[in-house]
């Protein structure tokens, strides 16, 4: 399997290596600055809407419970929100929760304390993916496993048919390199930085068993560490839902390599972002109709 994209050297298109702001490149491909721009405009409108004045709290609510359902969706378990609803309450309550399914579980688990861990994942991205596959995989990985790299001949998960995973080996290294990218500075978008760390994650499966839901909340958490939805009033998980099939194509593309796939990826994660910001602006409307 072909390295990353963003880990690779400078002469394979794109990459790391000795140029100083990796990132920026990936802003530079074509069509990204036109999408991204797109994607924050809609945003934009969402953060101006009137209900937000006094109701934001709750609009944050009802985005963070749809972008659960929605991440759960894309592991392959279809729940309604009031199903969702209900194992939020489960899930609060003291003692074991009737629920069957534990995808849900993680879904509501990372979403109720995505908003913690912003501060963290600033400095401290390794940290805060090991938390977050400890929120989301409890109940169908193994519990030795939970938050730790994956070792030599553990099962991988390959929902979007991304190809065989890198190694235990190669993982670590990489995930270094991410945890460098996402710390340094860099000139490049909140959401070009957000659609990175998502791509980087699938690719890597560093997990085996979750990594999905683990990306998708790296992708929120940039964006609200970044300033683009400080709030987390937007859910991407629920734009990659509404756009499934280009999900899985724009990450096999991303997987594959080349400016040309890093691109495709990165626009269609500023698709994801508007469609989630078309949507939470949909809450607050309801909102305003009571």
């Amino acid at each position: 399997m072909r390295p990353p994209p963003i880990l690779r050297r400078p002469e394979d298109g794109i990459g790391s290596g000795t140029v100083s702001d990796p990132l920026a490149q990936v802003a530079a491909l074509p069509g990204v600055a036109e999408s991204v721009d797109g994607a924050r405009s809609m945003v934009d409108r969402l953060l101006g809407h009137r209900i937000l004045r006094r109701r934001s709290a709750e609009v944050s609510a009802e985005s963070a419970l749809r972008g659960a359902r929605a991440s759960a969706a894309l592991e392959g378990v279809k729940v309604s929100l009031d199903e969702l609803r209900a194992l939020g309450a489960d899930l609060a309550a003291p003692g074991p929760t009737a629920a069957e399914d534990p995808v849900p579980q993680g879904a509501l688990r990372i979403a109720a304390e995505l908003g913690s861990l912003s501060e963290t994942w600033r400095r401290a991205p390794r940290q805060v993916l090991a938390r977050l596959h400890v929120l989301g995989a409890a109940g169908f990985a193994e519990a030795g496993e939970l938050g730790r790299p994956r070792l030599a001949g553990q099962p991988v998960r390959d929902a979007l048919e991304l190809g065989p995973p890198p190694g235990p080996d190669e993982v670590a290294v990489r995930l270094d390199q991410l945890s460098s990218l996402l710390t340094a500075p860099t000139k490049a978008p909140a959401l070009v930085v957000a659609a990175v760390a998502h791509g980087e994650l699938l690719v890597l499966r560093p997990f085996g068993q979750g990594d999905g839901m683990v990306a998708r909340a790296a992708e929120r958490l940039t964006l609200v560490q970044r300033g683009l939805d400080p709030k987390s009033l937007t859910a991407p998980e629920v734009g990659h839902a509404e756009l499934a099939e280009e999900y899985a194509a724009a990450a096999r593309a991303y997987a594959a390599g080349g400016p040309e796939g890093v691109a495709r990826w990165v626009r269609h994660c500023a698709d994801a972002v508007a469609a989630a910001a078309r949507d939470s602006i949909a809450i607050c409307e309801a909102f305003m109709r009571g």
